[in-house]
């Protein structure tokens, strides 16, 4: 089995001339991506990363990002993409926590990336451009080139950070068995086909991202970047480049679905659709199907700690039951839905999603308790609590520790959030639990209504009385924005740590 680092390699000899990056008005075959990517491995090279160091990676989608993932992986290093929208001490964590002894970066953060050095200063930084005194790894001397893969299989090849939606993030440790294992749930769950062309608006740093990276190298596909994510761009990228597939949060497919285009461009090329990294109202599905008839939706749930692979349903499914997180596992993984007891749910009850399969990860980067917790038997326990249908399907209902008990009864923040959702004016919410003193937590929600909605915190509490319980409906409504972090999940903590006036509305 090739290793990450192998399939940019492979591409150079078997699809040559085929594009393998567009960015702008600018492209590279993959005869020109490999040897770019090769000289930039012989920079690292000369920098001192060796086989099994880090290499931390701060930057945005770009053609940059792509070859110093793989040159890092052609010299056996392991790649730890960091989210460029944190601040300098969320990124000194995850440099201090990984040991990276170099950090790659973008080179419009580089002072960010000198911020960093600042407090840990062992590690080298290496620009991804002219980064002015740094050394760089694009465009130096490109008489100097490692042309062969350094990394073994077994070698590790990626450590992916969790979002931190709970704190700080923990390292989950990639193999490029795994990681390669993981792309190839992608692909065959997808359908994606030799040479498909992939318009990347996720973050590559982000675990979907760098999984569907990685995907779409291995089929000899094309990366389209298409930098900073504009939902009127969407559709014209599309069409001018004749995109096959694409990924998006919902966040994004909202937009793009109230985006008002005076004419619609030709994207008969667009085949598959993917959404993930937190719930899809049902009236957004039933939008998207009627307005992108010819795409095939696929809905993903997973966690970086699986690959990130999961659960997912396909267009059918998605159809028949709109509020579900998906039917199957996808291929190469394997699921189940375990009580607190430890036995298999049945039809209709609640349990935690557990998973285990190819991609699953090593474990958490020097967390060996963590991992223990986390990892038992074989089996990756999410700490999601799922809801299984009579046929199958799965709907995500919370995370365990996000469970809302009030008055001795538990509140589903996924029911309670769906509720809300499908009130015509609400954009955005979530829902959380915080402390009472007679009822243990009070049911509290975050809307965000559309722009000139008259919508009020009562209008929404009457919408909700005809959906669900009264014990379920929220006693505090803000209207106001949710607190996502960059990759579209809700950051309940923060939520949970606002003050909040008692009286509710």
């Amino acid at each position: 089995m090739p290793t990450i680092g192998g399939t940019a390699l492979l591409n150079a000899r078997r699809v040559p001339d085929r594009e393998a990056v567009v960015e702008g008005s600018q492209s590279w075959t993959w005869r020109e991506l490999s040897r770019l990517i090769g000289v930039a491995a012989a920079a690292l090279d000369d920098l001192g990363l060796r086989r099994g160091h880090r290499m931390a990676l701060l930057a945005a989608n770009s053609m940059e990002f792509i070859v110093a993932s793989h040159a890092a992986s052609r010299v056996g290093g392991i790649v730890v993409p960091i989210n460029t929208r944190l601040a300098v001490p969320e990124i000194v964590h995850i440099v201090s926590d990984s040991g990276a002894t170099a950090l790659a970066f973008g080179v419009e953060l580089a002072s960010v990336a000198e911020a960093v050095r600042v407090q840990v200063p062992a590690v080298l930084l290496a620009a991804l451009g002219d980064g002015g005194d740094h050394p760089h790894l694009i465009g130096g001397d490109l008489t100097t080139s490692i042309d062969d893969d350094l990394a073994a299989e077994d070698d590790d090849a990626f450590i992916l950070y969790t979002s931190g939606t709970t704190g700080r993030p923990k390292g989950s440790l990639m193999d490029h068995h795994r990681a390669v294992w993981a792309a190839m749930a992608q692909i065959v769950s997808l359908g994606l086909r030799d040479g498909d062309r992939h318009l990347h608006l996720a973050p590559m740093y982000h675990s979907g991202g760098t999984t569907f990276l990685n995907a779409t190298t291995m089929i000899g596909g094309t990366h389209v970047v298409a930098g900073r994510f504009e939902a009127s761009a969407v559709l014209p990228l599309v069409a001018q480049h004749r995109i096959d597939w694409l990924f998006g949060v919902p966040t994004m497919y909202q937009q793009m679905l109230r985006c008002e285009a005076t004419t619609t461009p030709a994207i008969d090329s667009w085949r598959i659709g993917v959404y993930g990294g937190a719930p899809m109202p049902a009236p957004v599905i039933e939008q998207l199907v009627a307005r992108f008839p010819s795409v095939s939706f696929f809905q993903q749930c997973g966690q970086t700690e699986a690959g990130p692979t999961g659960i997912y349903s396909t267009l059918d499914q998605i159809r028949s039951r709109p509020d579900s997180s998906g039917h199957v596992a996808q291929p190469f993984m394997e699921c189940k839905v375990l009580t607190e007891t430890g036995s298999e749910c049945e039809p209709g009850g609640v349990g935690e999603l557990v998973f285990r399969g190819a991609a699953l990860t090593k474990g958490y980067w020097n967390q060996p308790g963590a991992t223990a917790e986390a990892v038992r038997d074989g089996w990756l326990h999410t700490g999601d609590l799922v809801h299984v249908h009579d046929d199958g399907a799965m709907r995500l209902v919370d995370r365990m520790k996000d469970v809302i008990i009030t008055g001795g009864r538990n509140v589903y923040s996924a029911e309670v959030e769906q509720a809300i959702a499908s009130h015509p004016d609400v954009l955005d919410v979530a829902v959380v639990g915080k402390p009472h003193p007679e009822w243990g937590a009070t049911v509290t929600a975050v809307v965000t209504l559309a722009a000139r909605s008259t919508a009020t915190a009562s209008d929404i509490e009457e919408h909700c009385r005809t959906l669900i319980a009264d014990y379920k409906i929220p006693r505090v409504i803000e209207l106001g924005a949710v607190p996502r972090n960059s990759t579209g999940k809700v950051q309940k903590h923060v939520l949970r740590n606002v003050s909040t006036d008692s009286t509710g509305h």
